[in-house]
């Protein structure tokens, strides 16, 4: 059956438009939904840090238990 799908897809150039077009769309969602999600790890990530300063920790423990840098635990 998807072999016949693509044998068809394949001979009109229409359709081949449409399936290209469909997989740009599907791998611009997939990548939107991953930055978003780095994205929300990152803030969740430097609210911990900010927390974390404010009690005291040393930015070095900070940096190992939150994984982001020394510089980005500074700014925090």
């Amino acid at each position: 059956m998807a072999g016949a799908l693509l044998m068809e897809i394949s001979k009109n150039e229409r359709e081949r438009a449409r399936y290209r077009s469909r997989r740009m769309f599907e791998t611009d969602q997939t990548s939107n939904i991953l930055t978003a999600e780095t994205r929300g790890e990152n803030r969740a990530k430097l609210e911990i840090a900010r927390n974390l300063k404010s009690r005291g920790v040393p930015t070095k423990d900070i940096v190992d238990i939150t994984g982001l840098t020394f510089s980005e635990v500074e700014n925090a």
